[in-house]
């Protein structure tokens, strides 16, 4: 395929367009050897479910990267409703003891730390990785799945949180 010579697209004008596309807000935890840390991110996505792979980029230049890479196990926590303070917590620079501090933990089958009364955690071990510009893509197999019942959830769209409630499935 022969792809015509174009001018690149500059940071801004990309960073504006994702902008226009929701995604679930997830608090990211890991702990171990390299230490205990969380970050915020909604770069998450569905890989396969066989095995069951999600994956998480994270920012080579975290303060938190050496900790996730080393340790090799992560928690996608995915936040509700009414959880945007804990959000912040996790996207700011505030300290890692404070961050965890602001919710309820216990551990998962990986040694990370599981939010209680986070809508969905996925604690996984990391698989493999790939870099691409700035981040790498932690390629993460889900080892074990905690779920609430009620499905509300806590998105991000258009550079602010929104909340978006759920129905009961019926049968």
């Amino acid at each position: 395929m022969n792809v015509p010579h174009s001018i690149p697209v500059e940071r801004q004008a990309f960073r504006d367009a994702m902008a226009g596309l929701a995604a679930a807000v997830n608090v990211i935890t890991t702990d171990g050897p390299h230490g205990r840390a969380g970050f915020t991110a909604t770069a998450v996505c569905s890989v396969t479910d066989q095995p069951p792979t999600l994956l998480v980029c994270i920012n080579r230049g975290a303060s938190v990267y050496e900790s996730f890479t080393g340790n090799g196990m992560v928690c996608v926590n995915t936040l509700g409703n009414g959880q945007q303070a804990l959000s912040n917590a996790f996207g700011g620079k505030t300290a890692q003891e404070e961050r965890f501090a602001t919710g309820h933990w216990s551990q998962g089958v990986t040694g990370a730390p599981i939010l209680e009364g986070a809508k969905l955690s996925f604690d996984c071990r990391i698989t493999s990785s790939t870099s691409v510009g700035t981040h790498d893509i932690l390629i993460c197999e889900v080892l074990d799945i905690r779920q609430q019942n009620e499905a509300d959830v806590l998105v991000y769209f258009a550079r602010r949180y929104h909340e978006l409630a759920g129905t009961q499935a019926s049968v």
